[in-house]
């Protein structure tokens, strides 16, 4: 049996220390599906919200509040969908429920959806197509996914004239934004990011983070339990969505979400794969 871990922020805090204005937990999804997108998902949080920081230098940071809806995932050029705080309130405490997404139920991550959006400073989900990663192999497809949604953050917290977090529009602000030092925490062992900025098919991304691997990240660290929760139920809504139109109907993708189940590779067998199915892959 699984033992129940509680995420902290220590290693958030630990990066903040290291003189950065927001920290930005990554996570995953969808990686070994056999249909459908890989998705990353990005949760933000102000350096300043954790108590103790001065936050963003030359300007003064917002906190939490309020968040934005979701965008159209489908498809890799509706790459990300995010949101942005308003008001702020500190010191930044661990949402409530909050874990690993692989040891919540489907029905605990949609309850606490909603709360780890408007703990985020900002969040988004990036993805990458099923098409991009027969043509780019999952680790690249990873990492231009994560950069999606790295860009969207940064467009949410008002980078390079985007949708300001919450500060105020004088020049001096602006420059603040422009000048921001993001440090992230990816899950896993391997820097897919950073191996994938400025490649020919990532997106520009204006403050490249500076990143820090952890192993378990999901169970560790709250910000990176937060952008599993928000990529997972992302992903799961999309499946489901795109499992309900007629001609995805017999891959059951409201019950697998895309992967390998017996009932799904039957499926494949019997009528073949779609156009959203990873035809690199081993399918059946």
């Amino acid at each position: 049996m699984a033992v129940s871990v509680i995420p902290t922020l220590d290693l958030e805090r630990a990066i903040a220390e290291q003189g950065y204005d927001v920290i930005v937990g990554f996570d995953e999804v969808g990686r070994g599906s056999l249909a459908g997108p890989v998705m990353v998902g990005a949760a933000a949080i102000w350096a300043r919200d954790l108590g103790g920081f001065s936050g963003v230098r030359g300007g003064e940071s917002a906190g939490r509040g309020e968040s934005g809806e979701s965008g159209d995932l489908d498809g890799a050029e509706a790459e990300a969908a995010g949101g942005a705080s308003g008001a702020g309130v500190a010191p930044l405490e661990v949402p409530k429920g909050v874990a690993d997404s692989k040891m919540l139920t489907e029905r605990k991550r949609e309850a606490i959806f909603d709360e780890l959006e408007q703990w985020c400073a900002a969040w988004a989900v990036g993805a990458a197509s099923n098409t991009e990663i027969d043509e780019w192999g999952i680790s690249y497809a990873l990492g231009v996914a994560a950069l999606r949604a790295l860009a969207e953050v940064e467009r949410k917290l008002g980078v390079g004239g985007g949708e300001s977090a919450g500060i105020a529009g004088s020049s001096e602000s602006s420059e603040a934004l422009n000048n921001l030092k993001i440090g992230a925490i990816l899950d896993g062992p391997n820097d897919y990011i950073t191996k994938a900025l400025n490649t020919f098919d990532a997106p520009d991304v204006p403050i490249p983070a500076d990143v820090t691997c952890k192993v378990k990240g999901d169970r560790y660290c709250a910000a990176v339990a937060a952008a599993a929760v928000i990529a997972k139920v992302t992903r799961d809504r999309l499946m489901v969505e795109l499992g309900a139109q007629p001609q995805y109907e017999p891959y059951e993708w409201a019950h697998n979400k895309g992967y390998g189940s017996a009932a799904h590779r039957d499926a494949i067998a019997e009528f073949g794969p779609s156009d959203l199915h990873r035809l690199s892959w081993h399918l059946v």
